[in-house]
């Protein structure tokens, strides 16, 4: 179960679901949620309760090796076009565990909106990796700052909320920049990760414990 959380004044919030004595490095989760809309975020949504369980799995591979993970609440459950709310919401995280722990190393594992906000915030001086899930990626969706990022995409081949071809271009245009990116398809599934969970919950688990 989540230990504590760490909240924005705007709303944003991080739930910690673990953190060791010595923290060496931290998995940030980063769940989906809405083209539009600026309805607050809840954990009891659907897009976060289906993180839990890839931050359980991450705790539980990282526990001996001073891995804290923590989820993001966004403040809303909508990217909301220019504005891209998820976006802040992420970069402010990342600032918190910096003031919090210092300049550790942290993988962004993100799902569907996550996966985007993963990719469009990996820049950040302390990301050291990123694992996006079926991520919802435009045909516009930026590249240039991924370069030297190391990325992984995977996507179901039966998923039909998001493009698992969007995410194979997408991950062409950033290797043309410089992006240590790769693509993987999850045959037999769909966007919810369900029908296959655990082929997802360890891909993700040893790609991101690789990137640290």
């Amino acid at each position: 179960m989540p230990e504590q959380s760490t909240e924005q004044a705007s709303g944003a919030a991080l739930t910690a679901y673990s953190s060791p004595e010595t923290v060496k490095a931290v998995a940030l989760v980063l769940p989906g949620g809405k083209a539009d809309s600026f309805e607050t975020a809840a954990p009891r949504q659907l897009t976060a309760v289906r993180m839990r369980p890839f931050a359980k799995r991450l705790a539980r591979a990282g526990a001996a090796r001073g891995l804290a993970v923590a989820m993001l609440r966004y403040r809303y459950r909508g990217w909301n076009g220019e504005e891209a709310s998820p976006a802040a919401d992420a970069r402010w995280a990342l600032e918190t565990i910096r003031e919090t722990h210092g300049g550790i190393p942290v993988v962004l594992v993100g799902h569907s909106m996550g996966g985007r906000t993963s990719l469009r915030v990996a820049d950040d001086p302390s990301v050291v990796g990123v694992v996006a899930l079926a991520p919802w990626l435009p045909a516009d969706e930026p590249v240039q700052h991924l370069g030297g990022v190391r990325a992984l995409i995977a996507h179901g081949n039966l998923d039909f909320v998001t493009s698992p071809r969007a995410s194979r271009r997408f991950a062409r245009r950033a290797k043309a920049v410089g992006a240590d990116i790769s693509y993987h398809l999850v045959h037999g599934d769909n966007h919810a990760m369900l029908l296959r969970p655990h082929r997802w919950h360890s891909l993700t688990t040893r790609t991101a414990m690789s990137y640290l």
